[in-house]
């Protein structure tokens, strides 16, 4: 439980005392200004992303001085350090607010004074990065700061033409392209409303409704708790748009019922990872990652959500299917009758919490803000939760969801602001150009080689980070060179989000398999692993829809559409059979390399193609069909 939370554990007003009363405090004060802001209209980037910051940095400082995370051990001149870094992370922020004027009639030329609160800011953000997600970032990010202060003295195309200390910190303090930039901008306006909304619904039961809905579903399959954990991040996913509040909200109920039905607990958790981490590509509300690829895209939210449509579908589908074979191959039982919630009970006590939701679609969907829409979604989910007394948002609960809400966006806030530090080292150096020029060249022009490559950078730079600030990096960097061989900026943007979506299950720093490893009591490491394994198929699916953009609906008609949703789901699943190693019974090498190449055969487009590769299908699915009969029959298979 964290500090925040903590501080909500019983009565609030008798609990808190200063740090912990300053830190709720600062918590109100963020999240009125988002909701004041969301109504009334965004103030100006500086003010509004400087106010945003400033609050995040107060809260996390703070943090460190509440007595719950104070150890004995640590030193007067540690505490001393952290109140001065408390104090001053507001002042460096809240210049910015005071100065504003002056500072916009400079256009940035930068004074002595700002040069030391631009180091000083520079700092701040890194070590309340290193408090709130850890290291792989705020080292990323002292790369690029080196890069960026050396890179002129480096050779050939790595080498840039130099910049002193004080261009630097312009380009970062002062720039709308360093660490107030773009991803700071989506923290500050699209992000939060939507964590709070998410905050309401997970406090008021809402997720309780939903996992509900998804184990009556599915209990009564073989495999049940397993697909209602698929079902119910999925619908989760819809809500929180994070992989690890996914795991830690749906987790809570699913990872005990899968045990309990005979999955080993690593694979129960492995199978939460991979189900949780793809509830960052589900619309309505999607991951972080979507807000900020509608800023760095220039296309609208609503089309973004309506291309993500069918590779959710097609992620969730893929994932189900090899749940469905592991259950078999393990023969896993149903679940007992007693431990499946009724459906209709289920909507009678709760369905009034979803009904946020589908006003949150419309008003998305009538062309209102994603801030507009998060807005009055969240007033209506705070209003639904007194149709019901047991639902009811008291000041207590109101309080915790407001600090819930913030603690999740702590991680978001400050990883934007130090990706900031390092997309503003990449446009001043002009870094994503060559790196760019250099994935074109190493693939040689080819495109499923490109793909590979845009990929493995996504997986790396993603290690240890969100999917936002992953996506952020890649989108910058890689984007630009499948672009130049010719995918459409949609199918190429959604390919590097999907790419860094998965980096949270890829090892050896995987967060959400980690998330899961404490509700499983299991190896994170080892999670991590088997949620690879089974997310392997998902690994193949943004390749589907970088080579069929109909899948996207780009510039496609409804049965282009439906053909290549219905091959990339052929193919897909067939990849899930060559991977388990079952289908009506285990398969052998030479079954799993057909069923292989015949998804490779659906990836292309062309209708010829298609045909072969349904036809191989149907030959090897004959062939599952009587190797299960000569079974049956005593026969050799």
């Amino acid at each position: 439980m964290n500090d925040l939370q903590a501080e909500t554990a019983g009565d609030p007003a008798t609990r808190f005392n200063g740090i912990q009363l300053l830190r709720v405090v600062a918590a109100v004060l963020l999240t009125g200004f988002s909701l004041y802001t969301a109504l009334f209209g965004v103030m100006s980037d500086m003010i509004q992303r400087s106010v945003h910051l400033g609050l995040v940095l107060l809260i996390v400082f703070l943090g460190a001085l509440v007595p719950s995370s104070l150890s004995l051990a640590q030193s007067a001149l540690a505490k001393t350090t952290t109140s001065v870094l408390a104090v001053a992370g507001l002042v460096v922020m809240f210049y910015h607010v005071v100065y504003f004027d002056q500072i916009a009639d400079r256009y940035g030329d930068l004074t002595q004074l700002e040069f030391y609160l631009g180091i000083a800011t520079v700092l701040i953000v890194l070590e309340a990065t290193r408090r709130s997600i850890g290291l792989p970032i705020v080292i990323l990010a002292v790369v690029f700061l080196l890069y960026a202060y050396f890179g002129g003295n480096l050779p050939g195309i790595a080498g840039h033409r130099g910049y002193n200390a004080e261009r630097i910190i312009s380009q970062l303090y002062l720039g709308g392209g360093g660490i107030f930039g773009t991803p700071l901008g989506v923290s500050a306006t699209f992000v939060i409303l939507i964590v709070l909304f998410g905050a309401v619904l997970e406090t008021s039961g809402a997720g309780k409704v939903l996992m509900d809905i998804a184990t009556a579903l599915t209990g009564r399959s073989r495999g049940g708790p397993a697909k209602a954990a698929v079902v119910g991040s999925s619908l989760m996913g819809m809500i929180s748009g994070t992989a690890v509040a996914n795991v830690l909200t749906t987790g809570t109920i699913s990872i005990p019922l899968m045990k309990r039905a005979g999955y080993r607990p690593e694979a129960a958790g492995a199978i939460e990872a991979v189900a949780s981490t793809g509830g960052q590509l589900m619309p309505p509300v999607m991951g972080a990652a979507a807000f900020l690829m509608a800023d760095l895209t220039g296309i609208s939210y609503f089309e973004i959500a309506r291309a993500a449509i069918l590779p959710a579908v097609l992620f969730y589908v893929v994932l189900f299917a090899v749940v469905h074979l592991e259950a078999l191959k393990r023969n896993i039982p149903i679940l007992d009758l007693g431990e499946i919630p009724s459906i209709s009970e289920t909507f009678l006590r709760g369905g009034h919490l979803l009904l946020s939701l589908p006003l949150f679609v419309y008003l998305i969907f009538a062309g209102y803000s994603v801030m507009y829409a998060s807005f009055w979604a969240l007033i209506a989910g705070v209003a639904l939760s007194y149709f019901r007394r047991r639902t009811w948002l008291t000041p207590s609960k109101l309080l915790r969801t407001i600090i819930n809400g913030t603690e999740a966006v702590i991680p978001v806030a400050t990883a934007c602001a130090s990706a900031g530090i390092i997309i503003g080292v990449i446009t001043l150096t002009g870094l994503g150009l060559k790196f760019s020029s250099l994935v074109v060249s190493l693939s040689a022009g080819n495109l499923f080689l490109a793909l590979m490559l845009t990929m493995l950078a996504s997986l790396i730079l993603g290690m240890g980070l969100p999917t936002a600030a992953a996506y952020i990096l890649v989108a910058t960097l890689a984007a630009p060179a499948l672009e130049q061989l010719g995918v459409t900026k949609l199918a190429a943007h959604l390919f590097v989000f999907y790419s860094a979506m998965l980096s949270s299950i890829t090892p050896p720093v995987a967060l959400a398999a980690y998330a899961a490893a404490g509700l499983a009591q299991a190896n994170p490491f080892r999670i991590a692993v088997i949620a690879c394994q089974f997310g392997s198929a998902a690994f193949i699916v943004p390749y589907f829809f970088a080579y069929s953009p109909e899948l996207l609906g780009v510039d496609a008609a409804p049965l282009q559409v439906l053909q290549a949703a219905a091959t990339a789901i052929i193919g897909a699943t067939s990849i899930a059979i060559a991977l388990q190693g079952w289908m009506l019974r285990s398969i052998n090498i030479f079954e799993r390399v057909g069923f292989g190449f015949a998804a490779w055969l659906m990836l292309d487009t062309s209708l010829s193609t298609d045909i072969a590769g349904i036809g191989l299908l149907a030959a090897l699915v004959f062939i599952q069909l009587l190797g299960r009969k000569n079974r049956a029959l005593g026969k050799p298979v």
